[in-house]
């Protein structure tokens, strides 16, 4: 089982960027693929990116292609969402979770889940 810490939310202007973390606890996070998440008020959770374990496979939704960046760190146990160029869409509590195995891209394939951080990107 892991535990996910997510932080680095917080209050942004339009254009402006922030950079989420998502710390996982125990020894066997580089067996995992990581995913965020995110969900807007009265919406459903929406996929954002994801990394395989070894780092080398990365997704993203069309809507966030080119301004996010999804990395990871084995070595710290630590998963990042370097976020670009921020817009009011991109408004909602954040998520990371965790899976073992391939990367998927639908929240219900996913095991572990953090408490999500909050991010709001004013106009």
């Amino acid at each position: 089982q892991v535990q996910l810490v997510e932080s680095g939310g917080g209050l942004v202007q339009a254009g402006g960027s922030l950079r989420l973390s998502c710390a996982a606890s125990g020894r066997t996070f580089s067996t995992y693929a990581m995913g965020w998440f995110r969900q807007a008020p009265g919406k459903e959770r929406d996929f954002v990116s994801a990394i395989s374990s070894n780092g080398r496979t990365r997704y993203y939704a069309d809507s966030v292609k080119g301004r996010f960046t999804i990395s990871r760190d084995n070595a710290k146990n630590t998963v990042y969402l370097q976020m670009n160029s921020l817009e009011p869409e991109d408004t909602g509590v954040y998520y990371c979770a965790a899976r073992v195995a391939f990367l998927r891209t639908t929240p219900k394939e996913y095991d572990y889940w953090g408490q999500g951080t909050q991010v709001t990107v004013s106009s």
